[in-house]
């Protein structure tokens, strides 16, 4: 559909990344989902979408690491990042606080709030 935002979603539990699809695609948003972090880059790179969701606490590549080499690639540098974190850390802060990432969202999470959050990132 023209005009319609893509999201990533990078989570390694399969009921968030659900959750997230089936709310965000009720909002009219196009939905990438990524289980781990090495696809979520992939992805990323393959598809440039317009925000990424990106899980924290993942196995294989966690979303820090995620993060850093989706900041190191052209395609991708600037895309804005709203992370999930099942607690709020200090390092969370800091990416915040240094522009690296547009926002985050401790989870449990209602799904209002991250639709809120994404919408507010996007139209900035």
């Amino acid at each position: 559909m023209p005009g319609q935002k893509k999201i990533l979603v990078i989570d390694d539990e399969e009921d968030i990344l659900k959750l997230l699809k089936i709310r965000l695609e009720q909002e009219n948003f196009n939905i990438i989902t990524a289980s781990d972090g090495d696809v979520g880059v992939k992805a990323a790179e393959q598809e440039v979408p317009d925000l990424i969701i990106l899980d924290i606490m993942m196995p294989k590549m966690d979303g820090y690491s995620c993060l850093k080499e989706i900041r190191g690639l052209p395609k991708t540098k600037d895309i804005p990042v709203l992370m999930l974190s099942g607690k709020e850390e200090e390092k969370v802060r800091d990416l915040f606080a240094f522009q690296k990432i547009s926002g985050y969202i401790e989870k449990p999470f209602e799904l209002d709030n991250v639709v809120a959050k994404v919408k507010e990132i996007l139209n900035r």
